[in-house]
């Protein structure tokens, strides 16, 4: 094997090796929305190994995902090559993943932002997209906190002018 190719079959595994650690998640889905790749942080959240959701559809896994609402996302991904994107302010999860912080973290489940991207094959079609799964649940959390005393900053102060004697 030439020095080449050595150095090349490094970085395929630098690659592979990234792709399961990095602290997003990671999804391959194909037209029938069945799962051919799913990384590490998609198993620890899941508790499913990749040997056990490969080839089998999202929605039989995850009975819980409106799947109307989700090829609807996922369409003009495949037709149009674009990407499309959910964001927990919309729709504050896909997956119910548990809070993996149950004790500093306020919140029940995981908040999510999820992006969908066409992954365009040597032949130029889409065949697969992939699915980028961000854990939000600290900007939730936080956002979700400074809502609730502003709100009650402000039943405060219409309280306190409310109680002053002539107005």
């Amino acid at each position: 094997m030439s020095d080449q190719a050595v150095s090349e079959m490094q970085e395929f595994h630098w690659i592979i090796d990234m792709l399961q650690t990095v602290d997003v998640g990671i999804v391959v889905l194909d037209k029938q929305f069945n799962v051919k790749m799913w990384n590490g942080f998609m198993e620890s959240h899941s508790g499913r190994l990749p040997s056990d959701v490969r080839d089998k559809c999202l929605f039989d896994l995850f009975p819980d995902i409106d799947q109307d609402w989700f090829m609807q996302k996922a369409k003009p991904v495949f037709g149009l090559k674009t990407r499309a994107f959910m964001i927990w302010e919309q729709r504050p999860y896909l997956f119910k993943f548990s809070n993996y912080r149950p004790i500093t973290g306020s919140e029940e489940f995981m908040y999510q932002n999820i992006i969908l991207s066409p992954l365009v094959s040597a032949t130029g079609q889409v065949e697969n997209i992939s699915m980028m799964v961000y854990d939000m649940t600290d900007i939730a959390s936080g956002k979700k906190q400074l809502e609730a005393l502003q709100v009650a900053q402000s039943e405060a102060f219409e309280r306190q002018h409310m109680q002053r004697p002539g107005q």
